[in-house]
């Protein structure tokens, strides 16, 4: 003879079990949400930009652009294109930075790029008289 079958109720998880799951979800949602940053900032990198210009403030192609890190002395260098632009990117938002134009042995004032300055894009142009 068979036996009648008995159906038992769903029963509800307990409270260990709630804990967990819950975990679960906010650890599945934490890596699967993309990383935003509140200020914009990338990973505290900036960018510095500018143009080079004459006495008559005509854009100087060829100028060669100089950016000294204060940290370990290290000196990069940039061309300016035929607009006179230059940039410098990726620049270490924790490092105080020098830059200066030269061409055709006549040098601009040197400019400084604070680690203080928390904006992204910096923009500095240069004279040279």
């Amino acid at each position: 003879m068979m036996r009648p079958m008995t159906i038992r109720p769903f029963a509800a998880p307990s409270a260990i079990t709630r804990v967990i799951l819950f975990a679960a979800l906010l650890l599945t949602a934490a890596v699967f949400l993309p990383v935003s940053h509140a200020d914009g900032q990338d990973f505290g990198l900036k960018n510095l930009q500018g143009k080079v210009f004459d006495a008559k403030d005509t854009p100087i192609s060829g100028a060669i652009v100089y950016l000294q890190n204060s940290r370990n002395n290290d000196v990069k260098t940039f061309i300016s294109g035929n607009d006179g632009a230059y940039r410098f990117a990726a620049l270490s938002a924790d490092t105080d930075y020098s830059v200066w134009a030269a061409y055709k042995g006549k040098k601009s004032p040197t400019k400084s790029v604070s680690s203080f300055d928390t904006r992204k894009q910096v923009f500095i142009d240069l004279h040279i008289k």
